[in-house]
């Protein structure tokens, strides 16, 4: 294989790397409190029936997504309390939990890891002359998923409780994930939590990915 072919070889891997890496830039973004501090203060978004209040909101979920991404085990969120000394999260909870934890944590090792090859692959197209090739790779990315985006944008559109099915279908056996609207994690993460949710992760995957395709375009001469 001739340097030539490699290069273009790489950048189709590129152009395939970055629907993964724009995903993921907005999945991460979920496990930050900025989003929740947006919202909890949305218009119309529900308020808990069973008495938690907005600050209360933000403490819980804060913990729950401190979980996710830290190394302690499921004590961590099973030695939480209401103030009555009741558990804040049933067993059924907790199991959920951690199956969550299992699949976050590899993710986001991957979506570092596809970052780092991306970025690594710039310093290489940089210094190894065949910087266009890198910058077509991008471009192709770039609206290859802003069409990814598109299409499944319009499955959730059409049935968004199907497509939100489907989607824990692919981490999680059963209807593990299913919860009464007493349970603390329905108060904390309502179908409204995960509309808003899905739908940043989507517009940062889009707009990063119409960014690449329009801002790499070929410069005319």
């Amino acid at each position: 294989m001739n340097m030539q072919t490699l290069y273009r070889s790489l950048s189709w891997l590129i152009a395939l790397l970055i629907p993964i890496a724009l995903v993921f830039l907005g999945s991460r973004l979920l496990l930050t409190p900025l989003l929740l501090q947006i919202e909890y203060r949305t218009p119309g978004f529900p308020p808990d029936d069973y008495g938690f209040s907005l600050q209360d909101r933000l403490h819980w979920s804060q913990v729950a997504l401190q979980y996710l991404v830290n190394d302690a085990k499921i004590d961590f969120l099973g030695d939480l309390t209401f103030p009555d000394g009741s558990p804040l999260y049933n067993a059924r909870e907790l199991s959920h939990m951690q199956d969550v934890k299992n699949v976050v944590q590899p993710v986001m090792i991957i979506g570092y890891a596809v970052w780092f090859v991306i970025l690594g692959l710039g310093v290489w197209a940089q210094w190894g002359n065949w910087w266009q090739d890198y910058r077509r790779g991008l471009r192709r990315g770039g609206w290859l998923t802003a069409g990814l985006v598109a299409v499944i944008a319009v499955f959730a559109a059409t049935s968004f409780w199907q497509f939100f099915t489907d989607f824990h279908s692919l981490f999680f056996e059963g209807d593990s994930w299913l919860f009464l609207y007493s349970d603390t994690l329905i108060r904390l993460f309502p179908m409204r939590f995960w509309q808003d949710a899905f739908l940043a992760v989507g517009l940062v995957a889009l707009c990063g990915g119409v960014a690449m395709g329009v801002g790499l375009r070929p410069k005319l001469k």
